[in-house]
């Protein structure tokens, strides 16, 4: 009787978790919502592109030439500023669509003033399986 509640447990956890994971959105107010051949444009624009990936995900592999502020750690308006100005236009990147991570950054960023912002939900997975630059 005990091994079924274990298994029953076992089970109804991984349903959860499976159920209930996070899901980025597809649209953040105030950013336009872009894919992987509109940011290769952006890229070959020069565009910045900010990964905002913990850094054992930026150290395992990147779009290059991205800017690196850890959305925990390191994120906010004065290390953002430090990279882009408010003008300018800025893509958000991480690990695809379930990651938070852009979308949350994305959102400060608009919030902070920026007006020419781009969340590329797709993220890293979409960049690497098109083969486009990374490092």
């Amino acid at each position: 009787m005990k091994m079924f509640r274990l298994l029953a447990l076992v089970l109804a956890a991984l349903f959860a978790s499976t159920t209930f994971a996070a899901t980025s959105p597809e649209n953040v107010d105030g950013a336009t919502t872009v894919d992987t051949a509109a940011v290769k444009k952006l890229f070959d624009k020069g565009v910045a592109i900010v990964d905002v990936r913990k850094d054992s995900d930026w150290q395992a592999g990147r779009i290059s030439d991205a800017i690196h502020i850890e959305l925990k750690k390191a994120f906010n308006e004065g290390s953002l500023g430090a990279e882009v100005k408010k003008g300018d236009e800025v893509v958000f990147y991480c690990n695809g669509h379930g990651c938070l991570r852009s979308s949350k950054a994305t959102k400060k960023a608009v919030g902070w003033g920026y007006t020419k912002v781009y969340y590329y939900r797709d993220g890293f997975p979409a960049w690497k399986a098109a083969g486009y630059p990374a490092e």
